[in-house]
């Protein structure tokens, strides 16, 4: 990680720029994002992160474009340097009850309430929480916009990917350490052969239409 005087000589990053701006009224900016609307199984988990205004965290961009092993890397500048980091999530049950969107603005919601501090305004990607009393900017494709969104898929990303290992121990018939729970040929392969598990969605038109008792 690196500061704004390390940098000074150097172009800033393009992504830091846009929050950058925001905080020349807002002294706390939260940025915020997702993990796992698309997958059939598993959580949603989302994240809320504040940075540490100035910091530059070396490799921060969207977490889609991030390789694993950085991801990680960069996952652990955020945990040491952010001002605070709040998670939150919904699981299938939840899922399947309220719906996709539903959960994933609920998730979003409980990584609010998980932080230390009340941010001034939150930079989200793609929805709006209107539940949540505090100024939002929601944009689309924020994680390439800005710093504390990129931040947050991060986050969320890295949560998410290591739930899903620990399902995979429970559930190794499913082989969710490799996809995660999203919906590869493999793992509707799966599916087929032993029919959904708890952590399916049964709401998701590939797992409702199997046919086979959950497991």
């Amino acid at each position: 990680m690196s500061s704004r005087e390390d940098l000074k000589d150097e172009v800033i990053p393009p992504i830091y720029s846009y929050d950058e701006e925001i905080r020349h009224s807002h002294d706390l900016v939260a940025g915020l994002d997702e993990a796992g609307r698309g997958p059939l199984a598993g959580p949603v988990v989302a994240a809320a992160v504040v940075l540490q205004p100035g910091s530059i965290i070396d490799g921060l961009r969207d977490s889609k474009k991030t390789p694993e092993k950085q991801r990680k890397r960069v996952f652990w500048e955020i945990v040491m340097s952010a001002v605070s980091i709040g998670v939150g999530m919904t699981e299938a049950e939840e899922i399947d009850r309220i719906n996709i969107l539903q959960s994933t603005k609920r998730a979003m919601e409980r990584a609010i309430g998980d932080l230390t501090v009340t941010p001034d305004i939150l930079l989200i990607d793609a929805v709006s929480l209107p539940n949540i009393k505090i100024k939002q900017n929601s944009m689309i494709k924020g994680e390439s916009i800005s710093a504390a969104i990129a931040a947050a898929s991060i986050v969320a990303k890295v949560v998410r990917d290591d739930l899903m290992m620990n399902y995979h121990e429970k559930y190794p018939a499913y082989n969710f350490k490799r996809h995660k729970g999203y919906g590869t040929k493999e793992h509707i392969e799966c599916i087929n052969k032993h029919g959904p598990c708890r952590i399916h969605r049964k709401s998701f038109r590939k797992v409702g239409d199997m046919q086979i008792p959950f497991n």
